[in-house]
């Protein structure tokens, strides 16, 4: 009987499996969660090739982002990306090694110009705008060696945190796929965090750097106002734009700071640096950067109720591994706070004539002006009352834009000043007070403001996971140029003991492909209850075919799932999935699981209750293989 259940499972999800559309494997490497420097050991040791790298996170873009879990990441391949990748494997073997990111794959979201490409802001109506050349911090990359394997969804125009917009659609968690990625940068955060490339490029003007990185168990870093250039970077807001890269590794995103950060003349903000040294992040990556530093911990901002709390305790029991790695974790609370943030914002003031200077540099650009997408209807609904509202403003006048600086400006003294008063190296508070929202819904709880309108840096860094398998993140700020000092905090975090956690639904492949679904057997293997259990991973369903033997339809009571007593603490276990209901002695259905009832099926969590009138019989679900 079992199989035969088996054989109409596979039967049934085969169609499924085989349509995933992988390529054959070009290396026995895998690219799942490798870090830079695992990259350059491969490379150096002649077990893959550039152009190799290429092609492995191509086949798990086909795999992940237009299948399986659909992630929908992707707007754009760059179709030079394979030669290019040739170009610096000849380079290196005739010796010559750029540094670090020589011949390492990464992914750009699609307000970056890269020449040859089209750079889109993921609207519809410059899905034809083709700048002339490369952003600073494209071309940077490009002369230490990176390759640009293409390009990522963002929020329309980057006015937003959830990452939907007219060009790209929208984009899903790589940890539950039924929730938000968070934004604008969410494209970017779930591509890297599912291993679409190496390292990935975002922008960050109110957290949105920040919220895709905490949401997907991520490490990024809102630069210093001025650290690094935004030139070619399609703007929100010039006065609050920041760019820079999101990495599964405190050590990768070090890596990728040191190749862009730097003075540009096309950035006016970047004379922050004249007459200072160009930072050295890979000189702070110090196991003990925590001992001796005193860090303020904004208490009001981990008091959220609801949901909030989920994230309240992962993040309190980041900072309490603070505590123990030598820190001084201190509550703290700066006077007035919410007063002083008030007012503090560019974006409405800055947007609409941002964007027009931008688009009147770009020859042949498609549209002019915010004005025109909106009359023409070319961008996603989800924007529409934003986008009214900003273009209703005709001008900029001086005396409110003045204000607003001022009011920035002591909103900076006031936070700087309390750091000093108190001797603190750095503020921490979670970068989203809340689990990030289902897609569809409103997302909540963002702390993003306190850096944006301060210009100073903040470095979210992964804090672990809430109960419901969400990534959480918490968020450290430090004074003006301390950016190095951030990331050597978030270094010393890690090497005590990584929170990074590869997502379910993005296995590592085999000859190109996803895995094939997982076998489920129940144990013992005799009882009253015949069937089979097949999950496919990446699509995050369970497919079951169940019978009750021997029990007439008048005595079947039901048959669930429930979470074991030892899995679920104190109180016992719980039922968290119906399998059949009264009546039923025979049951064929496809069930989608969340991404903790996936890690409970997975860790063999999960058992079988049948109740009949009989009695109860409970049989454990084990995954084979």
């Amino acid at each position: 009987m079992r199989k035969r259940f088996h054989g109409m499972l596979v039967a049934a999800v085969a169609l499924a499996v085989t349509g995933c559309g992988g390529r054959a494997a070009v290396a026995d490497f895998e690219v799942a969660e490798a870090s830079i420097p695992d990259l350059q050991r491969a490379l150096e040791e002649g077990r893959v090739t550039s152009r190799q790298l290429v092609d492995l996170y191509l086949d798990r873009i086909a795999a992940y982002d237009v299948a399986g879990p659909e992630l929908n990441t992707v707007t754009r391949l760059n179709p030079q990306a394979g030669a290019e990748a040739e170009a610096l494997d000849r380079e290196r073997a005739d010796g010559t090694v750029r540094g670090p990111m020589h011949g390492i794959p990464v992914l750009m979201k699609d307000n970056y110009d890269v020449a040859g490409m089209p750079t889109t802001g993921s609207s519809l109506a410059l899905s034809g705008l083709r700048p002339p050349d490369d952003a600073f911090q494209v071309a940077r990359l490009r002369e230490a060696g990176a390759i640009i394997v293409g390009k990522t969804n963002l929020h329309e125009l980057a006015a937003g945190i959830t990452t939907i917009s007219s060009l790209g659609g929208q984009s899903r968690n790589a940890y539950e796929p039924a929730r938000n990625p968070g934004g604008s940068s969410g494209g970017t955060g779930a591509a890297v965090a599912a291993s679409f490339a190496a390292v990935g490029w975002g922008s960050d003007t109110c957290g949105s750097i920040r919220i895709p990185a905490a949401v997907h168990n991520l490490v990024g870093l809102r630069p210093t106002k001025g650290l690094s250039s935004i030139d070619g970077i399609l703007p929100l807001s010039h006065s609050q734009d920041t760019g820079g890269p999101l990495a599964r590794t405190v050590t990768d995103l070090a890596i990728a700071l040191d190749a862009t950060v730097g003075p540009d003349a096309a950035d006016p903000a970047t004379a922050v640096l004249e007459g200072r040294p160009t930072p050295d992040f890979q000189d702070a990556l110090d196991p003990a950067a925590l001992e001796g530093a005193r860090i303020g911990v904004l208490a009001d901002w981990l008091e959220e109720g609801g949901g909030g709390g989920r994230i309240t305790e992962v993040v309190r029991a980041a900072l309490a591994e603070m505590d123990s790695l030598g820190a001084e974790v201190v509550d703290a609370a700066i006077p007035g706070l919410d007063s002083l943030l008030a007012g503090t914002g560019l974006i409405d003031l800055e947007f609409k004539f941002d964007l027009m200077d931008y688009l009147a540099g770009v020859p042949d650009a498609p549209v002019s002006t915010l004005e025109e997408i909106v009359e023409a209807g070319l961008h996603h609904e989800a924007l529409d009352g934003t986008f009214r509202r900003r273009i209703a403003r005709t001008e900029q006048p001086a005396d409110e834009y003045a204000e607003v600086m001022a009011r920035r400006q002591a909103l900076r003294e006031a936070v700087v000043g309390f750091m000093d008063e108190m001797e603190l190296d750095a503020l921490a508070y979670p970068t989203m007070r809340q689990e990030t929202a289902l897609i569809g819904a409103a997302p909540v709880g963002s702390t993003c403001s306190l850096s944006a309108n301060t210009g100073l840096p903040a470095l979210t860094v992964p804090a672990g996971f809430t109960e419901t398998e969400v990534p959480a993140g918490l968020e450290l700020l430090g004074r003006a140029l301390d950016d190095p000092r951030l990331v050597g905090f978030a270094y010393a975090l890690e090497a005590a003991g990584s929170k990074r956690r590869a997502p379910l639904r993005t296995p590592p492949l085999g000859r190109g492909r996803p895995p094939d679904p997982v076998l489920v057997a129940l144990d013992p293997p005799q009882g009253s209850v015949e069937g089979a259990f097949l999950l496919d991973q990446p699509a995050g369903t369970l497919s079951y075919r169940i019978a009750l033997a021997g029990v007439a339809p008048e005595d079947a009571l039901g048959v669930v799932l429930r979470r074991t007593p030892a899995a679920d603490g104190e109180g016992g276990g719980v039922v968290v999935l119906r399998l059949a209901g009264p009546d039923v002695t025979e049951a064929t259905r496809a069930v989608p699981l969340t991404t903790r009832l996936m890690r409970d099926l997975l860790d063999g969590r999960l058992e079988l209750v049948a109740h009949t009138s009989a009695g109860f019989e409970h049989r454990r679900l084990v995954p084979e293989g």
